[in-house]
């Protein structure tokens, strides 16, 4: 069974350590954990990770957030790996920091990346792990917010959080959806 595992973000260091990235840092903590490194290829960044055997495609876009569909369909295509074994993780204004919310399928929720995808897939029945960057914003700051780098004290809650994350991809190539939604949500 194969599996893939998108962490949406932006490509660039000005934009490593921002709130948007953090799909990019749930995807770099389950390698990290499996002890694989990525590679530069077409769309994006990849490594392949197995685990209890399940194969793992962990995919980093190169396309920049909004336009992330397009590595989504092309690595999909190229892998031959079916909807259902798509897990995108992206993070959440929405969500309290650090809150995990699992779906099996859902709306973009206006977020660029989910919108993108739903455009090249021509669906939103995929699922979803949106990962809490809090809303401590003014009005009309939502891009600086997300955008904006992790204080020191966000960090050391996210990165806790990271471990989570890795067992929760793991659960996701092993049992139903509903069953890891139940397990994770809320938690």
């Amino acid at each position: 069974m194969k599996y893939l595992i998108v962490g949406l973000g932006n490509i660039g260091a000005e934009y490593e350590n921002t709130r948007h990235n953090i799909g990019f840092k749930a995807v770099e903590a389950f390698a990290e954990a499996s002890t694989v490194t990525f590679s530069t290829g077409r769309y994006g960044d990849i490594a392949t990770a197995k685990h209890k055997g399940r194969t793992f495609v962990l995919l980093k876009p190169s396309t920049y957030m909004n336009l992330s569909g397009k590595a989504v369909r092309y690595w999909m295509d190229q892998e031959k790996i079916p909807i259902e074994n798509v897990l995108i993780i992206t993070d959440d204004i929405a969500l309290p920091i650090g809150t995990i919310r699992l779906r099996g399928k859902g709306g973009a929720g206006g977020h660029n990346g989910l919108k993108s995808i739903e455009e090249n897939l021509g669906t939103g029945n995929y699922a979803r792990l949106r990962f809490g960057v809090g809303n401590d914003f003014s009005r009309g700051q939502q891009v600086n917010h997300v955008l904006g780098e992790w204080t020191e004290e966000e960090w050391k809650l996210i990165k806790e959080k990271l471990p989570t994350i890795t067992n929760l991809i793991k659960d996701f190539g092993a049992m139903k959806i509903g069953l890891v939604m139940t397990n994770y949500n809320n938690k």
